[in-house]
């Protein structure tokens, strides 16, 4: 793993311009813990390697509370001059008319380097404007992988380096552990929205919404009821449930998969590639590694997957002074040597091909096998309309309504068409009313 000194001794190859007295630079961030420890360690190292700035980190609650307080921030004339939003925050962000100070105008100004072909395309694809324009700088990405019990699977009679491809060879395998009393559960998810609907339509190549997900405008409208393939597997999932083949984990996070996993109670888990610290320091067996599973009759399948995490937003309202340092800072955070630290120590993707190689070179994937998981799933075919990501204003209510129509049809209320169909329907009226507020 990248050391401390390696990182310092990067920075300091960075040269900031010159300036009277130190230029601060307020950052509002969503990580807690473990990983608040490094952002602010990574704050530390930029304001190290150079006199003219000081980056000032401030945790300021979960990913939504972030970006709602800095919206009311702006509004107060309080704003931090960068914020972290997740990735399905980027509608609401852009909606933001005057709010925003788009990474490619803010480089370009402060004369940065800055190339998205550096990035790796699924991530700029999520975050880039209809022209390839990127309007926020990436930093902690992530994309739902599997994650299993090798004792489990060896117990069951199963191959534990195979892990299964298909949904037909997660069924076959649940069933299998089931049956044989290794574990009393297949598989369970976290994040149901993001894993078994986000990610399962970009996997299949199949659009949640129209106008290119959302990114060619925002008159979209939902059509995930429209997939005879995504509705099989709802039920499925549905049917799996009752015959004790997969367990539902409660809707939003996911809350009690973790618990079910460790337990040995489920003997997979489909969690975020950034949970596999949490994974492995909570997990008292042999883990596995594999890729999202699809349905082989689908034409197209696997493309790729699409990422979750967040981006740093520069917000209007500051000094060119402010700005040149976050243009600095942004540019030390894309260096190969801080990025593969970064990788390393959270989870979270290499988001640039150099940073990818680095870590490669030193033998980091060798060392921890299934790390480098996230980034071939992510890799497999160059991203589709359907599978560069989402850009559906007020998704983040959208996706409690998704939670709660699927819990729905998991418990046996309704079924797997209609939970599809509510969901379009309470969901293109929160997409009319988010267009109406921008026009």
């Amino acid at each position: 793993m990248l050391k401390h000194s390696l990182l310092a001794a990067t920075a300091l190859a960075l040269v900031a311009p010159a300036a009277q007295a130190q230029t601060e630079i307020q950052w509002w961030h969503a990580m807690g813990g473990r990983l608040g420890e490094l952002v602010e360690e990574i704050a530390a190292n930029f304001n190290a390697s150079q006199s003219d700035y000081v980056v000032v980190p401030s945790f300021r609650g979960t990913y939504a509370e972030t970006m709602n307080g800095a919206i009311a921030a702006f509004r107060a004339g309080e704003q931090p001059a960068i914020v972290q939003v997740f990735e399905v925050g980027t509608g609401t962000m852009m909606a933001a008319e005057g709010a925003i100070y788009p990474i490619y105008e803010l480089m370009e100004a402060n004369d940065v380097v800055f190339d998205p072909s550096a990035y790796l395309p699924a991530v700029v694809g999520y975050y880039a404007d209809p022209d390839g324009n990127m309007l926020s700088f990436p930093f902690n990405s992530s994309t739902p992988i599997l994650y299993y019990n090798r004792d489990v699977f060896e117990a069951a009679g199963l191959d534990a380096d195979t892990p299964p491809a298909t949904w037909a060879d997660m069924e076959a395998m649940s069933r299998q552990i089931v049956e044989s009393g290794a574990a009393t559960c297949g598989f369970t998810t976290r994040w149901p929205s993001w894993v078994q609907l986000e990610n399962f339509l970009a996997y299949h190549n199949l659009p949640l919404g129209t106008q290119q997900n959302g990114f060619a405008g925002f008159d979209t409208e939902l059509v995930l009821n429209q997939h005879p393939a995504l509705i099989r597997h709802w039920e499925n999932l549905a049917r799996w449930q009752s015959e004790g083949l997969f367990s539902w984990a409660g809707g939003g996070a996911g809350p009690d998969a973790g618990a079910k996993f460790y337990s040995g109670e489920c003997a997979m888990m489909m969690e975020s590639s950034a949970g596999r610290a949490g994974v492995l320091s909570n997990a008292t067996f042999n883990v596995g590694y594999g890729m999202q599973p699809y349905y082989a009759d689908v034409e197209g399948a696997p493309q790729n997957s699409i990422i979750g995490g967040a981006t740093l937003w520069a917000l209007t309202g500051h000094t060119d002074e402010e700005y040149t340092g976050v243009a600095q800072f942004f540019a030390f955070l894309s260096l190969p040597e801080n990025q593969a630290w970064w990788h390393q120590n959270t989870g979270y993707l290499p988001i640039t091909q150099a940073a990818f190689e680095l870590t490669q070179s030193e033998g980091y994937y060798d060392a921890n096998p299934g790390a480098d998981i996230s980034i071939r799933q992510m890799n497999l075919n160059p991203p589709t309309e359907n599978s560069r990501g989402l850009r559906f204003g007020n998704f983040v209510q959208i996706r409690d309504i998704i939670s709660e129509e699927m819990e729905a049809m998991i418990i046996g209320t309704i079924g797997a068409q209609q939970a599809a169909d509510n969901i379009v329907a309470r969901g293109n009226d929160l997409l009319r009313d988010f267009e109406a507020a921008t026009q």
